[in-house]
């Protein structure tokens, strides 16, 4: 009889089936299913209870090296800000003592009022300008990639260079800002020693090298507006700033707020620049808290009241975590 074309050889190898052609792992794991499918509850929760502490046990690792690097030193400082600790002695429980000698030192209202117009100057600068930078660059319709780079440059630069460059343009004698001063016959000012101008000129070399990347992310956030907002909205006769006011903002309020907090963090804890540009002077004018906190520890060998005067910062800025943990829950409940 001869042999249709359908029926296989009987020299060929039998045709597997679609089990047998199933990788190995994938008949453990289904064996493993059948299985748990046929175990008791009690069995099922023992085994739903052991996947999750795999998951845990992969993250333990990374929870020690946070926990000994991050949690054991904030824990420590809280520790140290009732002790009496220098370089010496052994450290000694005194209680609210330090805390009431950061209080009473009259560098802690300047430090404290040096941080906040710092702050708030670099949210004017450091929050509005690289939002209405991301803005006019999202509207471009050539050259973005050019003005992105360009306007990133800063933040690529080390924090000493950038130090070293805005000195000598404050410099009062071979300065640039000076320079052109006097080609517009206006007198050169000592920008760095005059205490009325200190403040806004750290202001500016913290807002020059960091709002490249401030920029970028808002950039990154108007680029996920979806297009089809900004259709309906021209179709319905809307302008640019309609489109701003009603399109653009609401879209991108969420990284609005998170910048808004992350700055003001940033900002509050200004160190580099009061350190290497000014020493804090002149006159106080420049002394920020986390300086201030320098000074305590490095220079009066104090560190139980740097480590209070640390703690008060601490709080301070997780008070600004909470309440932007907050407004994002309402804007959250909102949507």
């Amino acid at each position: 009889m001869l042999l249709s074309s359908s029926s296989p050889s009987p020299l060929s190898p039998p045709r597997e089936s679609a089990p047998t052609l199933m990788s190995g792992a994938g008949l453990l794991a289904a064996r493993g299913e059948r299985a748990h499918r046929r175990q008791g509850p009690l069995t099922r929760r023992l085994w739903a209870l052991w996947r999750q502490v795999q998951g845990y046990l992969f993250l333990l690792p990374a929870l020690l090296i946070f926990a000994l690097f991050v949690w054991y030193p904030v824990l420590l400082g809280f520790v140290m800000s009732f002790q009496s600790v220098d370089l010496i002695n052994p450290a000694t429980w005194v209680g609210w003592t330090n805390y009431r000698h950061v209080l009473a030192d009259p560098l802690f209202a300047i430090a404290w009022r040096n941080t906040l117009a710092f702050t708030g100057y670099a949210l004017l600068f450091g929050y509005v300008v690289p939002l209405v930078l991301a803005l006019a660059i999202n509207e471009m319709r050539h050259g973005k990639s050019y003005f992105r780079l360009a306007f990133y440059l800063p933040v690529m630069l080390p924090p000493i260079v950038t130090v070293f460059l805005w000195r000598w343009m404050y410099d009062p004698d071979a300065g640039l800002l000076n320079a052109l001063l006097s080609l517009v016959h206006l007198p050169g000012r000592l920008w760095l020693e005059d205490p009325q101008t200190a403040l806004p000129a750290l202001v500016v070399v913290a807002t020059w090298s960091a709002a490249g990347s401030t920029m970028l992310v808002y950039l990154a956030a108007l680029q996920g507006v979806p297009a089809s907002l900004y259709e309906a909205a021209e179709i319905d006769g809307a302008g640019f700033w309609r489109r701003l006011w009603h399109v653009t903002l609401p879209c991108i309020r969420p990284i609005m707020l998170l910048m808004l907090v992350l700055q003001i963090i940033a900002t509050m804890q200004v160190f580099i620049e009061p350190f290497t540009i000014t020493g804090g002077g002149p006159q106080h004018a420049t002394l920020s808290v986390l300086l201030l906190i320098y000074t305590y520890a490095f220079q009066n060998a104090d560190f139980g009241e740097a480590s209070a005067l640390s703690v008060m910062l601490f709080l301070v800025l997780a008070a600004f975590a909470l309440v932007y943990m907050r407004m994002t829950s309402r804007l959250l409940q909102g949507d």
